[in-house]
């Protein structure tokens, strides 16, 4: 590398970190891809690097448990009698703020679809029972469908990664932004983290590229700011950002309730919730620790802690965390100027890259780590947060898997048991099977209903079903 003041203090930092095999191969590159080396090298975070290997990758340090954990109160699905008029006023406030052009959506949308044998962003992935839309497509009628009912289109954030960044973008484009005003899309890429070999070395994917990985979900609250997202929001007279993750279809978009409650309660970060399925349910547990609100992973939480019942059989902590929140925007940018850090989590993975030699590898077996954050460890810096139970059948169908738990196929059967639900309760007969399952194929398009009450409101516009029947509304 030539001795310049920039290169001499480069070769400082890689050595006082013990990372410069990262040059090894520098003079066989040609001007550009030196160019792009030299990018991701003053990328790196070289005050980080150094903790990471110690606490992460050498010698794996936990994240301690507190002593004392105490269950976090919540919002239930369905009010009690003392909460029916704050759930009211919840929903006219929600939906003025709607209407208002005070909130937001913001999708995570960093990954692919390889686990779903998919070739490309997982967003593409065509999910819909009958006329199989793809999530992006579902997600925009949505926010479309929100916008003709409250008059006022809110604008859409999409946090993409370096890995399906340019493929999404081409995506909306050549779908026309599916019918969206392009003005009010709002791509930005996530950050990364470089891999490491169990030995703290960076590990290299090519000669003249570093092995990075994105960043996580948690990386999304710094990439919002960093990105401008933040000040766009704050032009557009932004105050609540609507927040899910690209693998729910069935997630409620724009809840006026949540955003209500979130805005009335003066919180800074909310959650919604389901009631764990069983004690060891693989989702995060909400807690009080300190009398703040805390998600302790599934894996951190003892067995004893997580088979703890109440007097009335209940779970002591029975809440699990689905990756559904409202965040106030000024939360974001009072986190980003004072300055923050999340907790670290590491995954051992296997790890494509080049030996010493120069040669590609790719691993049988794990051989690396890969760090991230989650967004959820924001919640303790919140002031203020509310929780508010969701129902499992209304609003959480992850596509995860292939086959079995969290697949396709069990997403579309649950988005045709909730089109089933949402008909019944507007007093239209659904045909079902003898084991209770709907024996026709639905799908309601968010243009005819976004909820059940819209539904309820067009039931004399729904035709008799018969077993069998393909329906669609639209």
């Amino acid at each position: 590398m030539s001795e310049t003041v920039a290169g001499r203090k480069i070769m400082e930092q890689l050595l006082e970190c013990n990372q410069q095999h990262l040059l090894a191969f520098y003079d066989e590159l040609n001007y550009g891809k030196k160019s792009q080396l030299i990018e991701q090298i003053n990328d790196l975070d070289f005050s980080a690097i150094p903790g990471w290997i110690k606490n992460h990758v050498k010698a794996y340090k936990v994240l301690p448990i507190p002593e004392r954990l105490d269950p976090a109160p919540y919002y239930p699905a369905r009010p009690t009698a003392d909460l029916k008029h704050k759930y009211h006023e919840a929903v006219r406030c929600g939906r003025q703020l709607i209407a208002d052009g005070k909130v937001a959506g913001f999708v995570v949308a960093g990954g692919q679809g390889t686990r779903l044998g998919f070739d490309g962003p997982k967003g593409d992935y065509p999910i819909t029972p009958i006329r199989n839309k793809t999530l992006f497509r579902l997600f925009a009628e949505s926010i479309l469908a929100t916008g003709a009912k409250y008059g006022a289109c809110p604008p859409w954030y999409i946090m993409t990664s370096p890995l399906n960044h340019a493929a999404t973008v081409e995506i909306f484009k050549a779908n026309d932004y599916y019918g969206l005003d392009r003005s009010k899309v709002f791509f930005f890429q996530q950050g990364t983290n470089p891999n490491f070999s169990f030995d703290g070395k960076i590990l290299m994917a090519d000669k003249g590229v570093i092995s990075t990985s994105p960043d996580g979900h948690g990386g999304s609250l710094k990439a919002l700011y960093k990105s401008g997202a933040i000040d766009d929001m704050k032009k557009r007279g932004i105050e609540y950002i609507s927040y899910w993750q690209v693998d729910n279809p069935l997630i409620h978009v724009f809840d006026p309730l949540f955003i209500g409650l979130h805005a009335m309660d003066g919180a800074e970060m909310s959650s919604k919730a389901l009631i764990k399925a069983h004690p060891t349910e693989k989702v995060g547990n909400f807690c009080l620790v300190d009398g703040r609100v805390t998600v302790i992973e599934y894996s951190d939480l003892s067995d004893e802690q997580a088979h703890r019942r109440n007097a009335d059989g209940s779970l002591v902590f029975e809440l699990g965390s689905i990756a559904i929140h409202i965040i106030s925007r000024t939360f974001v940018e009072k986190l980003n100027v004072e300055g923050f850090a999340l907790p670290i989590h590491r995954a051992v993975k296997k790890i494509p890259h080049i030996d010493q030699a120069g040669r590609q590898v790719k691993p049988e077996k794990p051989n690396g780590i890969k760090l991230e954050t989650f967004v959820f460890d924001a919640l303790p810096l919140a002031e203020r947060s509310i929780i508010l139970e969701t129902l499992r059948e209304e609003e959480f169908a992850p596509i995860k898997n292939a086959t079995g738990d969290d697949s396709p196929e069990v997403t579309r059967r649950m988005m045709i048991e909730r089109a089933a639900n949402w008909l019944e309760a507007a007093g239209v007969k659904v045909p079902r099977k003898a084991d209770g399952s709907p024996d026709c194929v639905l799908e309601i398009a968010p243009a005819f209903a976004l909820n059940r009450e819209d539904v309820a409101a067009r039931a004399c516009d729904i035709p008799v079903i018969k077993p069998g029947d393909r329906l669609y509304l639209e």
